[in-house]
């Protein structure tokens, strides 16, 4: 069986939202840790918007090489009831939108990039196994949470965390239990 990974570029107050305020954190480490993230997968998952902004950028990325040459040629599949055309080599996932993607997972493991909305559906639908997360120094204030009214809440498995000199953190978690009582503080 396969697995859903979730890799997500994260604020420390928690914001998924435009990553272009990574830019400024951005070195060989990280680089490395997104290849390894991109080369362990089949195929990626993604909502309508995320993309539509990669299929808009990817195909004549100034980036050279590996991670390029991956990204445009391995399969896509998109969660989208609007977009009926799909190219870069991508398919919309058909029918019962959390049926088709276990499925999906039954046989390939995917790999999920930003689609916020993707994976508050994934999360809801226990169908996440695991999160990649490169946490970086920075407060936003306001955007697109990562986790926003989590139900039912996961209970995750630190499986690898590394810090870099620049402050980032790297942290892959695994899913391990869904579904979880919550303590009754009251």
């Amino acid at each position: 069986m396969g697995k859903i990974v979730v890799a997500e570029f994260v604020s420390l107050d928690g914001f998924v939202q435009d990553p272009s305020w990574t830019a400024p954190y951005w070195n060989d480490r990280i680089a490395a840790y997104k290849s390894a993230e991109l080369e362990a997968v089949d195929a990626l998952l993604l909502g309508r918007s995320t993309y539509q902004m990669f299929a808009a950028s990817w195909p004549n990325h100034p980036e050279e090489g590996a991670y390029k040459d991956k990204m445009n040629s391995m399969p896509k599949y998109v969660a989208t009831e609007s977009l009926s055309e799909l190219d870069w080599n991508a398919r919309r996932i058909e029918g019962e939108l959390a049926e088709g993607i276990a499925k999906l997972r039954a046989d390939r493991d995917l790999l999920v990039f930003g689609s916020a909305s993707l994976v508050k559906f994934l999360r809801e639908n226990e169908l996440v196994d695991e999160y990649r997360l490169v946490v970086y120094p920075v407060l936003l204030g306001s955007g697109l949470r990562l986790f926003e009214a989590v139900e039912p809440e996961a209970t995750l498995n630190l499986a690898e965390s590394e810090v870099l000199d620049n402050g980032v953190v790297l942290s892959t978690y695994r899913v391990t239990a869904n579904s979880v009582e919550r303590p009754n503080f009251g």
